[in-house]
C-alpha cells in the first residue's frame, strides 16, 4: 500500500470511534466492577481485545479490499465450515451452542466473525446481480446464499444473531438495487408470519424450532409482568433494565453509584445490558450522548460508502452498517423494552472479545475502502 493513502483516512470516523471506546470502557469499568474479585479484570480483557483488533484493522487497511472478490467463494465455504463447526464442537453458554474453545486462549463466538467474512462474500455475490433484483425468482438465489448461514444459526440456536443476518441481507439487497416493493413485501409478510406462529404455539401448542425461553423472550416484554412469576422470571431483566433506566433521571447517579447495577439486581449489566448502565448512572444526558455518537458513526460510514472506488466496495461499508444499526436498534430497543431481548451486544461498548474484535476488523475493512476512493496527488 502506498503510505501517502494514509492521509486520507477519514478522520471524523476514527474520532468517533475513539469516543466510542473511550466511552465503553470507562462504562464498562463501573459496570463491571463488582461482577469480579479484581475489579479491572473485565476492563483488562476488553482493552486487550481491542488493542488485538487495532493490530488486525492495520493489516487489513493495508490490503486492498477489492483482492478479496477473487476469494469470495473460498470466504462463504469457510463460513459455513466454521458454523458446522460450532455445532459439533462447540460448548454451550447460556442455552446456545455458540462457543469454540481453543484451549489456553479465551473461547471465541465464530458466529461473530462469520458476519463480516459473509458480508464480504455476499457484496461479491450482489455486485455479480446488480441490476437483475428485479423479480421474485431473481432475488431467490440471494435468500438462499445467505439462508444457509442463517440456518445454521438457528440451529445454535441464536436468534439474535439470525436477525442480524436478515437485516444484513435486506439491506445490501436493497442497495444492490433490489424491488423495494418486493422486498417490503417479503419483509412485512415474515413479520406477519411469524406473530402467527408464535401465537399458534402458544395458544395451540404449535411446534416451533426454537426453545421454550426464546419463544417466551419474543413475547414477555410487551408485558414482562405477566411471565407466570409476577415478573420474576423471563421478564425480570426488563423489568429491572427499566428501573435502572427511569431511576437515572435527567444526570444518572454518577459512576459506580447505580443501584441495580452495583448491587447486580440487572443481570448481565456488563454484556447485554450495558446501555441500561449508562442510564442509571449517567441519566439521560449520558443516554442520549450515545445515540448522537452512533448517529454520527453511522451517518459518517454512509457517507464513506458513497466515496468508494467500486460497487464492491459501497456494499460493504452497507453491510458492515447494517450490521452496526440493527445491533444498536435492537439492544437499545430491548434495554427500553420496546424490542424482545435476543442477548446481541451494543458495538464497542458491550464486553466480550469476539464482538469488540469483529467490530474494529470491521472499521478495518471500512478504512481500506475509504482510503482507495480517494486519487492521490502527488
Amino acid at each position: 500500500m502506498n503510505l501517502k493513502r494514509l492521509k486520507f483516512i477519514d478522520k471524523p470516523f476514527i474520532l468517533l470511534l475513539f469516543l466510542i471506546l473511550a466511552f465503553g470502557v470507562i462504562v464498562l469499568w463501573s459496570a463491571s466492577s463488582g461482577i469480579s474479585s479484581d475489579p479491572y479484570f473485565y476492563i483488562k480483557k476488553q482493552i486487550f481485545s481491542i488493542l488485538i483488533g487495532f493490530v488486525a484493522a492495520v493489516f487489513i487497511i493495508r490490503y486492498d479490499y477489492s483482492q478479496l472478490r477473487r476469494y469470495s467463494h473460498i470466504l462463504y465455504i469457510f463460513s459455513i465450515i466454521l458454523l458446522l463447526a460450532v455445532l459439533f464442537l462447540g460448548q454451550e453458554v447460556r442455552g446456545t451452542t455458540g462457543w469454540i474453545s481453543l484451549g489456553f486462549l479465551p473461547a471465541v463466538q465464530p458466529a461473530e466473525f462469520t458476519k463480516i467474512i459473509l458480508i464480504l462474500s455476499f457484496a461479491d455475490f450482489l455486485t455479480s446481480r446488480k441490476g437483475a433484483l428485479n423479480t421474485l425468482a431473481q432475488m431467490i438465489p440471494c435468500f438462499i446464499y445467505m439462508g444457509i448461514p442463517f440456518i445454521l444459526i438457528m440451529l445454535q440456536p441464536d436468534l439474535g444473531t439470525a436477525l442480524v443476518y436478515i437485516a444484513i441481507t435486506i439491506v445490501m439487497m436493497f442497495v444492490a438495487g433490489a424491488n423495494p416493493r418486493i422486498l417490503s413485501a417479503l419483509l412485512f409478510g415474515t413479520v406477519l408470519l411469524v406473530i402467527l406462529l408464535v401465537f399458534l404455539h402458544f395458544k395451540l401448542g404449535l411446534w416451533l424450532p426454537m426453545e421454550e425461553y426464546q419463544l417466551k423472550r419474543l413475547t414477555v416484554f410487551l408485558n414482562p409482568y405477566q411471565d407466570g412469576q409476577g415478573g420474576r422470571g423471563y421478564g425480570w431483566n426488563t423489568i429491572q433494565s427499566l428501573v435502572a433506566i427511569g431511576s437515572g433521571g435527567l444526570t444518572g447517579k454518577g459512576l459506580f453509584n447505580g443501584t441495580q447495577v452495583q448491587l447486580n439486581f440487572l443481570p448481565e449489566h456488563h454484556t447485554d445490558f450495558i446501555y441500561a448502565v449508562i442510564g442509571e448512572e449517567l441519566g439521560f444526558l449520558g443516554a442520549a450522548f450515545v445515540i448522537i455518537l452512533y448517529a454520527g458513526f453511522i451517518l459518517r460510514a454512509v457517507y464513506l460508502s458513497f466515496t468508494a472506488k467500486d460497487f464492491y466496495g459501497t456494499l460493504l461499508i452497507i453491510g458492515i452498517t447494517a450490521m452496526w444499526l440493527f445491533h444498536i436498534f435492537e439492544n437499545i430497543g430491548m434495554s427500553i423494552g420496546l424490542m424482545p431481548i435476543t442477548g446481541i451486544p451494543l458495538p464497542f461498548l458491550s464486553y466480550g472479545g469476539s464482538a469488540i474484535l469483529t467490530n474494529i476488523i470491521a472499521v478495518g475493512f471500512i478504512l481500506s475502502v475509504n482510503i482507495r476512493g480517494k486519487k492521490i496527488v502527488f
